[in-house]
Protein backbone atom coordinates (compact mmCIF):
# COMPACT_ATOMS: atom_id res chain seq x y z
CA UNK A 1 0.00 0.00 0.00
CA UNK A 2 2.95 2.17 0.73
CA UNK A 3 3.57 1.94 -2.66
CA UNK A 4 0.06 3.04 -3.94
CA UNK A 5 0.43 6.05 -5.73
CA UNK A 6 -3.53 6.68 -5.23
CA UNK A 7 -3.72 5.98 -1.70
CA UNK A 8 -6.19 7.70 1.11
CA UNK A 9 -7.25 6.87 4.20
CA UNK A 10 -11.40 6.39 3.08
CA UNK A 11 -12.50 2.85 2.83
CA UNK A 12 -12.21 1.92 -0.60
CA UNK A 13 -15.07 1.42 -2.88
CA UNK A 14 -14.84 -2.12 -3.63
CA UNK A 15 -14.17 -3.18 -0.18
CA UNK A 16 -17.72 -1.87 0.17
CA UNK A 17 -18.72 -3.80 -2.82
CA UNK A 18 -17.92 -7.13 -1.41
CA UNK A 19 -19.50 -6.25 1.97
CA UNK A 20 -22.45 -5.70 0.99
CA UNK A 21 -22.88 -8.84 -0.99
CA UNK A 22 -22.80 -10.47 2.53
CA UNK A 23 -25.34 -8.50 4.51
CA UNK A 24 -27.93 -10.19 5.88
CA UNK A 25 -31.27 -10.43 3.67
CA UNK A 26 -34.10 -8.63 4.89
CA UNK A 27 -37.45 -6.73 3.31
CA UNK A 28 -35.17 -3.66 3.35
CA UNK A 29 -31.26 -5.10 1.96
CA UNK A 30 -33.24 -6.54 -0.50
CA UNK A 31 -35.21 -3.57 -1.93
CA UNK A 32 -33.44 -1.93 -5.21
CA UNK A 33 -33.00 0.97 -3.47
CA UNK A 34 -30.96 -0.59 -1.14
CA UNK A 35 -27.89 -1.26 -3.72
CA UNK A 36 -25.03 0.35 -4.26
CA UNK A 37 -25.65 3.14 -6.84
CA UNK A 38 -21.98 2.31 -8.32
CA UNK A 39 -23.08 -1.32 -7.96
CA UNK A 40 -26.80 -1.50 -9.31
CA UNK A 41 -26.98 -2.52 -13.20
CA UNK A 42 -30.38 -1.93 -13.25
CA UNK A 43 -30.07 1.96 -11.69
CA UNK A 44 -27.04 2.38 -13.98
CA UNK A 45 -29.05 1.64 -17.31
CA UNK A 46 -31.63 4.18 -16.53
CA UNK A 47 -32.29 6.18 -19.41
CA UNK A 48 -31.30 9.32 -17.41
CA UNK A 49 -27.87 8.11 -16.56
CA UNK A 50 -26.67 8.17 -19.85
CA UNK A 51 -24.47 11.33 -19.26
CA UNK A 52 -22.78 8.77 -16.89
CA UNK A 53 -22.28 5.70 -19.36
CA UNK A 54 -20.80 8.30 -22.15
CA UNK A 55 -18.27 9.21 -19.78
CA UNK A 56 -17.16 5.69 -18.64
CA UNK A 57 -16.70 4.89 -22.32
CA UNK A 58 -14.46 7.70 -22.87
CA UNK A 59 -12.57 7.28 -19.91
CA UNK A 60 -11.86 3.28 -19.32
CA UNK A 61 -10.16 3.01 -23.00
CA UNK A 62 -8.14 6.27 -22.24
CA UNK A 63 -7.05 4.69 -18.54
CA UNK A 64 -6.27 1.44 -19.36
CA UNK A 65 -4.62 2.62 -22.81
CA UNK A 66 -2.14 5.43 -20.77
CA UNK A 67 -2.11 2.63 -18.48
CA UNK A 68 -0.58 0.41 -20.93
CA UNK A 69 1.87 3.67 -22.36
CA UNK A 70 0.04 3.66 -26.10
CA UNK A 71 1.13 7.29 -27.43
CA UNK A 72 0.00 7.15 -30.58
CA UNK A 73 -1.61 5.22 -33.57
CA UNK A 74 -2.07 4.08 -36.98
CA UNK A 75 -5.34 3.69 -37.80
CA UNK A 76 -6.87 0.87 -40.64
CA UNK A 77 -10.58 1.24 -41.46
CA UNK A 78 -11.74 -1.30 -43.78
CA UNK A 79 -14.74 -3.45 -44.72
CA UNK A 80 -15.43 -6.87 -42.34
CA UNK A 81 -16.36 -8.37 -45.58
CA UNK A 82 -13.30 -8.58 -47.59
CA UNK A 83 -11.62 -12.40 -47.28
CA UNK A 84 -8.42 -13.21 -46.89
CA UNK A 85 -6.41 -14.16 -50.09
CA UNK A 86 -6.72 -17.98 -49.49
CA UNK A 87 -10.78 -17.51 -48.98
CA UNK A 88 -12.29 -15.71 -51.45
CA UNK A 89 -13.60 -18.09 -52.91
CA UNK A 90 -15.71 -17.80 -50.41
CA UNK A 91 -16.33 -14.54 -50.86
CA UNK A 92 -20.49 -13.57 -51.58
CA UNK A 93 -19.03 -11.58 -54.79
CA UNK A 94 -16.31 -11.56 -57.70
CA UNK A 95 -15.63 -7.81 -56.53
CA UNK A 96 -15.14 -8.87 -53.05
CA UNK A 97 -12.80 -11.73 -53.75
CA UNK A 98 -10.79 -9.07 -56.49
CA UNK A 99 -10.73 -6.70 -53.26
CA UNK A 100 -9.08 -9.87 -51.16
CA UNK A 101 -5.54 -8.15 -52.30
CA UNK A 102 -6.40 -5.35 -50.01
CA UNK A 103 -6.58 -7.84 -46.56
CA UNK A 104 -2.84 -8.87 -47.90
CA UNK A 105 -1.71 -4.80 -48.11
CA UNK A 106 -3.51 -4.01 -44.49
CA UNK A 107 -1.63 -6.90 -43.47
CA UNK A 108 1.82 -5.85 -44.65
CA UNK A 109 1.23 -2.69 -43.69
CA UNK A 110 0.76 -3.62 -40.18
CA UNK A 111 3.59 -5.51 -39.96
CA UNK A 112 5.79 -2.55 -41.89
CA UNK A 113 3.97 -0.15 -38.92
CA UNK A 114 5.03 -2.41 -36.03
CA UNK A 115 8.38 -3.91 -36.88
CA UNK A 116 9.27 0.06 -36.60
CA UNK A 117 7.46 0.64 -33.34
CA UNK A 118 9.44 -2.43 -31.58
CA UNK A 119 13.02 -0.36 -32.07
CA UNK A 120 11.74 2.19 -29.88
CA UNK A 121 10.34 1.70 -26.20
CA UNK A 122 7.17 4.00 -26.16
CA UNK A 123 4.30 2.52 -27.27
CA UNK A 124 4.19 4.94 -30.91
CA UNK A 125 2.44 4.33 -34.10
CA UNK A 126 0.51 1.44 -32.70
CA UNK A 127 -2.17 -0.04 -35.06
CA UNK A 128 -5.58 0.04 -33.76
CA UNK A 129 -8.65 -1.12 -35.75
CA UNK A 130 -12.38 -1.91 -34.90
CA UNK A 131 -11.50 -5.70 -34.16
CA UNK A 132 -13.53 -7.50 -35.90
CA UNK A 133 -13.20 -9.68 -39.18
CA UNK A 134 -11.81 -8.77 -42.62
CA UNK A 135 -10.01 -5.93 -42.93
CA UNK A 136 -9.59 -5.30 -39.25
CA UNK A 137 -8.26 -8.45 -38.91
CA UNK A 138 -5.67 -8.48 -41.37
CA UNK A 139 -4.59 -5.16 -39.32
CA UNK A 140 -4.19 -6.83 -36.13
CA UNK A 141 -2.73 -9.92 -37.50
CA UNK A 142 -0.33 -8.39 -39.17
CA UNK A 143 1.19 -6.65 -35.76
CA UNK A 144 0.73 -9.85 -34.37
CA UNK A 145 3.02 -11.58 -37.30
CA UNK A 146 5.82 -8.81 -36.27
CA UNK A 147 5.98 -9.29 -32.24
CA UNK A 148 4.06 -6.47 -31.25
CA UNK A 149 0.56 -5.13 -29.83
CA UNK A 150 -2.43 -3.74 -31.73
CA UNK A 151 -5.87 -2.42 -30.22
CA UNK A 152 -9.44 -3.34 -31.26
CA UNK A 153 -12.40 -1.48 -30.85
CA UNK A 154 -15.41 -3.33 -31.05
CA UNK A 155 -18.61 -2.20 -30.54
CA UNK A 156 -21.85 -5.10 -29.54
CA UNK A 157 -23.74 -5.42 -32.88
CA UNK A 158 -27.69 -7.29 -32.82
CA UNK A 159 -25.95 -10.32 -34.19
CA UNK A 160 -23.38 -12.34 -32.04
CA UNK A 161 -19.62 -11.72 -32.87
CA UNK A 162 -16.18 -11.45 -31.33
CA UNK A 163 -12.77 -9.35 -31.61
CA UNK A 164 -10.68 -11.33 -34.24
CA UNK A 165 -8.04 -13.57 -32.33
CA UNK A 166 -4.88 -11.67 -33.55
CA UNK A 167 -6.53 -8.31 -31.45
CA UNK A 168 -3.95 -8.23 -28.03
CA UNK A 169 -6.19 -9.32 -24.99
CA UNK A 170 -5.52 -6.36 -22.76
CA UNK A 171 -5.94 -3.86 -25.42
CA UNK A 172 -9.31 -4.98 -26.86
CA UNK A 173 -12.63 -2.68 -25.73
CA UNK A 174 -15.76 -3.04 -26.26
CA UNK A 175 -18.46 -0.26 -27.44
CA UNK A 176 -21.96 0.39 -26.69
CA UNK A 177 -21.98 4.49 -28.36
CA UNK A 178 -20.64 4.29 -31.60
CA UNK A 179 -19.67 8.67 -30.98
CA UNK A 180 -17.50 7.53 -27.98
CA UNK A 181 -15.61 4.21 -30.11
CA UNK A 182 -14.91 7.03 -33.00
CA UNK A 183 -13.29 9.60 -30.75
CA UNK A 184 -10.81 6.87 -29.53
CA UNK A 185 -9.91 5.37 -33.18
CA UNK A 186 -8.95 9.38 -33.59
CA UNK A 187 -7.55 10.76 -30.58
CA UNK A 188 -3.65 9.19 -30.79
CA UNK A 189 -3.74 8.79 -34.29
CA UNK A 190 -0.54 10.10 -36.57
CA UNK A 191 -2.25 8.30 -39.71
CA UNK A 192 -5.27 7.39 -41.02
CA UNK A 193 -5.57 4.52 -43.46
CA UNK A 194 -8.74 3.42 -45.25
CA UNK A 195 -9.09 0.37 -47.25
CA UNK A 196 -12.16 -0.51 -49.42
CA UNK A 197 -15.60 -0.85 -47.35
CA UNK A 198 -19.15 -0.33 -46.57
CA UNK A 199 -21.06 1.86 -44.92
CA UNK A 200 -19.19 1.66 -41.49
CA UNK A 201 -15.71 2.69 -43.13
CA UNK A 202 -17.78 5.28 -44.99
CA UNK A 203 -19.04 6.60 -41.65
CA UNK A 204 -15.60 6.52 -40.37
CA UNK A 205 -14.10 8.11 -43.29
CA UNK A 206 -15.87 11.39 -43.68
CA UNK A 207 -16.53 12.00 -40.18
CA UNK A 208 -12.26 11.85 -39.52
CA UNK A 209 -12.35 13.99 -43.12
CA UNK A 210 -14.97 16.58 -41.63
CA UNK A 211 -12.88 17.08 -38.54
CA UNK A 212 -9.72 17.58 -40.59
CA UNK A 213 -11.69 19.74 -42.98
CA UNK A 214 -13.06 21.82 -40.09
CA UNK A 215 -10.06 22.47 -38.47
CA UNK A 216 -11.31 20.36 -35.64
CA UNK A 217 -8.34 18.10 -35.97
CA UNK A 218 -5.03 18.12 -36.97
CA UNK A 219 -4.03 16.89 -40.01
CA UNK A 220 -2.16 13.40 -40.79
CA UNK A 221 -1.72 11.29 -43.57
CA UNK A 222 -4.64 10.05 -44.80
CA UNK A 223 -4.48 7.36 -47.36
CA UNK A 224 -7.28 5.71 -49.38
CA UNK A 225 -6.19 2.24 -50.48
CA UNK A 226 -7.47 1.70 -53.99
CA UNK A 227 -8.35 4.26 -56.53
CA UNK A 228 -11.15 2.59 -58.62
CA UNK A 229 -13.06 1.46 -55.74
CA UNK A 230 -13.30 5.11 -54.27
CA UNK A 231 -13.45 6.74 -57.78
CA UNK A 232 -16.04 4.76 -58.34
CA UNK A 233 -18.32 4.78 -55.51
CA UNK A 234 -17.69 8.49 -54.86
CA UNK A 235 -17.13 11.40 -57.31
CA UNK A 236 -14.26 13.77 -55.54
CA UNK A 237 -14.45 15.82 -58.54
CA UNK A 238 -18.19 16.38 -58.73
CA UNK A 239 -18.24 17.65 -55.08
CA UNK A 240 -15.44 20.23 -55.83
CA UNK A 241 -17.27 21.48 -59.26
CA UNK A 242 -20.21 21.59 -57.07
CA UNK A 243 -18.58 23.80 -54.75
CA UNK A 244 -19.82 21.42 -51.42
CA UNK A 245 -16.33 21.43 -50.97
CA UNK A 246 -12.79 23.44 -52.02
CA UNK A 247 -10.25 21.85 -54.53
CA UNK A 248 -8.02 22.08 -51.61
CA UNK A 249 -10.32 19.79 -49.51
CA UNK A 250 -8.66 16.94 -52.28
CA UNK A 251 -5.75 17.21 -50.84
CA UNK A 252 -6.41 16.40 -47.38
CA UNK A 253 -6.39 12.63 -48.44
CA UNK A 254 -3.82 10.99 -51.16
CA UNK A 255 -4.60 7.90 -53.01
CA UNK A 256 -2.42 4.54 -52.33
CA UNK A 257 -2.16 0.79 -53.47
CA UNK A 258 -0.04 -0.81 -51.86
CA UNK A 259 1.46 -1.25 -48.08
CA UNK A 260 5.13 0.19 -49.38
CA UNK A 261 3.38 3.22 -50.97
CA UNK A 262 1.15 3.89 -47.49
CA UNK A 263 4.54 3.94 -45.58
CA UNK A 264 6.37 6.39 -47.99
CA UNK A 265 3.39 8.59 -48.43
CA UNK A 266 2.97 8.93 -45.01
CA UNK A 267 7.02 9.75 -44.12
CA UNK A 268 6.57 12.47 -46.86
CA UNK A 269 3.21 14.02 -45.72
CA UNK A 270 3.26 18.07 -46.02
CA UNK A 271 1.44 19.95 -43.22
CA UNK A 272 1.01 17.28 -40.87
CA UNK A 273 0.49 17.84 -37.18
CA UNK A 274 -1.13 21.16 -38.65
CA UNK A 275 -4.75 22.68 -37.67
CA UNK A 276 -6.61 24.51 -40.77
CA UNK A 277 -7.21 28.24 -39.21
CA UNK A 278 -9.51 28.61 -42.50
CA UNK A 279 -12.09 26.36 -44.07
CA UNK A 280 -11.08 27.18 -48.30
CA UNK A 281 -14.21 28.50 -50.46
CA UNK A 282 -16.14 29.82 -46.78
Amino acid sequence: MKDDPHRHPFRRSGEDRETACHIPETPQTCAPSYALAFADPDFMLRDELRPVRLQLELLKPELLMNEAKVQSTIVMFGGARIPAPESKDKARTKTLADLSMYYEEARKLAHIVTTEGLKSDALENVIVTGGGPGVMEAGNRGALDAGGKSIGLNIVLPHEQAPNEYVTPDLCFNFHYFAIRKMHFLMRAKAICVFPGGFGTLDETFEALTLIQTGRMERVPFLLFGRAFWEKIINWDALADAGTISEEDLDLFRFVETADEAVAAIANWQGAGKKRGAIPGR
